[in-house]
Parts: C-alpha cells; sequence; structure tokens
C-alpha cells in the first residue's frame, strides 16, 4: 500500500539564500522600532481590532474639532504618529502574517509526510523484529526509544 504523499517540494540552494537574503533585509529595517512582547505582556494590553478601528478614528475626529476638551495628558502629535505608523503596517503585517501562514501549512503537510512514513517504517521493522529478521531486533529496539510509555504487546528476541 502506498503512502499518500501530500506535499512535493523543494528549495534550490539559491532560492534558500534569496530567502534568507530577504529575511535578514526585514529583520535589518526592523531593528530597533519593534518590540518583543513576553505572554504576560500581551495580555496586559489593549489591542484595536478592525472593529475597534473606527471607533479610534472617530475618538481622533472628535479629538481635532473640540480640541477644548482634550485632556492636557493626551499627546496629540504622538497619538498622530502612533495611529500613522500603525496604518502603515498594517499591510505589511498582513501580508507577513499570509506568507507565514502558507509557510506553516507547507511545513505542516512536509512534517505529516516525513513522520507517515518513518511510522510505517518503524511497523515494518517491529514487525521484521518479531519475525527474527537478522538486524531488525537492534533497530527496532533503538527506534522504541521514542514510545517509552507504551507496553510490549510481544516480547523481542534479545538483540544479539
Amino acid at each position: 500500500m502506498a503512502l499518500d504523499n501530500l506535499i512535493s517540494v523543494s528549495f534550490t540552494p539559491e532560492q534558500l539564500a534569496a530567502l534568507d537574503a530577504a529575511l535578514s533585509s526585514i529583520e535589518g529595517t526592523l531593528m530597533g522600532k519593534v518590540i518583543n512582547l513576553t505572554p504576560n505582556e500581551r495580555i496586559r494590553y489593549a489591542s484595536v481590532s478592525s472593529e475597534m478601528a473606527q471607533w479610534v478614528q472617530k475618538c481622533r475626529n472628535y479629538m481635532s474639532q473640540l480640541p477644548s476638551i482634550v485632556p492636557g495628558y493626551i499627546n496629540l502629535p504622538e497619538l498622530d504618529a502612533d495611529m500613522h505608523t500603525r496604518r502603515d503596517i498594517g499591510p505589511r503585517l498582513r501580508r507577513a502574517k499570509a506568507i507565514l501562514e502558507s509557510l506553516d501549512d507547507t511545513n505542516l503537510l512536509l512534517g505529516s509526510d516525513v513522520l507517515t512514513n518513518c511510522l510505517a517504517f518503524y511497523q515494518s521493522v517491529k514487525a521484521a523484529a518479531r519475525a527474527n529478521v537478522p538486524g531488525s531486533t537492534g533497530v527496532y529496539q533503538d527506534l522504541a526509544q521514542q514510545f517509552p510509555g507504551r507496553p510490549k504487546s510481544v516480547p523481542l528476541p534479545p538483540n544479539p
């Protein structure tokens, strides 16, 4: 029975070098401009969803129309800079997320293909070891270490 190959893709060394160069360029451009938060910090800060973005813009419009009721502790130039930069990076973030998702999905399918084939090989080695096929017992015992909590249903002959 042949195993389904979910994906078949490869990259040339030149393509990998181009990806690495592009990623290095992105990292260099972002250096000193982006922040990495801990999971706890991510929870602590407010997030502007797409639904909330319209409300935020409405607030900023009111601040422009009625400056007399804007609290003195709100720094309007900094607010405008934050809003402008957020608007600028939004489309780039969506593109990066789409790229990341496609890379992640591709990696998932590649991993599934690899694991499915290795598990099939493992089952074959296990059957060969049970049948006392020369050389299979040691391979099986080595590979079986990946699954330490599972009891052995049929004892295998000792490794010669």
